[in-house]
């Protein structure tokens, strides 16, 4: 085994060691995707507040899973779930032209590393988000820290019921999708998305259980009690550290 490959292994024995004890079972894929060496260091510093491997353990991906990374960002998600799925499987990045146009530095992120020796099974796709079309038949579409976008003027404030029916015409029956994003205070709905950059959960699983998919589970390994929801997610007394859920949908299998 080459000197590279040992050492990922000794993080990802590392990573094992310090995890806590409800994510003892996550399988080893998680931890080796975390400890990737191919891994930039900005994005390693960002893993003590965004805690992926408790976060792609909760989503149930499995290797040679086809996944939809729905407004990645920069790919922070994109590398780990590249190296979960494997080789087997395949990542969409999907990146809508309104959130190309406001940062194009992101899309040059991802084109960066999407497609190369190291990232071989991402696919990096641009298109407006009003005509979202999605690959067919994938297992899981994921979308971090941006669903509360979709509300917003630079996006066009998009009908949110035919983005939602488009997710979930792509997927296969008994296909997963998550929602991770930063919560508004409960009750202001929508009301937030633009100013704060939050969204209250409620008004997510309304949304998407409207287009037919089944809510059969949250995560509160991201939530913080100690964030009163008031703040906009960039103010540095609470960046990194807001207060976030996590949904699991599942659209039905008839």
């Amino acid at each position: 085994m080459k000197l590279h490959g040992l050492l990922a292994v000794a993080a990802a024995f590392a990573v094992y060691a310090y995890l806590p004890a409800q994510a003892a079972s996550v399988p080893s894929r998680i931890a080796l995707a975390v400890a990737d060496p191919a891994r930039p260091a900005d994005e390693k510093a960002e893993d003590v507040n965004r805690k992926p491997v408790e976060v792609l353990a909760f989503t149930g991906i499995k290797w040679g899973d086809k996944v939809v990374d729905l407004m990645p960002g920069a790919g922070y998600y994109t590398r780990l779930l590249s190296k979960v799925v494997g080789p087997q499987g395949a990542v969409y990045a999907v990146q809508p032209t309104e959130m190309d146009k406001a940062n194009p530095t992101r899309l040059k992120s991802l084109q960066s590393f999407a497609g190369t020796a190291a990232y071989p099974n991402v696919t990096v796709l641009v298109q407006p988000i009003a005509s979202l079309s999605l690959p067919k038949g994938v297992d899981m579409i994921w979308t971090s820290q941006n669903y509360h976008d979709l509300h917003d003027p630079f996006m066009g404030s998009p009908d949110m019921a035919a983005i939602n029916k488009a997710i979930y015409d792509a997927l296969k029956p008994g296909g997963i999708y998550i929602v991770l994003d930063h919560a508004a205070a409960a009750g202001t709905g929508v009301s937030k998305t633009n100013d704060l950059h939050r969204i209250d959960p409620a008004a997510v699983k309304a949304e998407v259980t409207a287009a037919g998919f089944q809510f059969v589970g949250e995560s509160d390994v991201l939530s913080n009690p100690a964030d009163d929801h008031s703040l906009k997610i960039f103010d540095p007394k609470i960046k990194g550290k807001t207060d976030k859920f996590i949904y699991k949908f599942r659209k039905p299998l008839q």
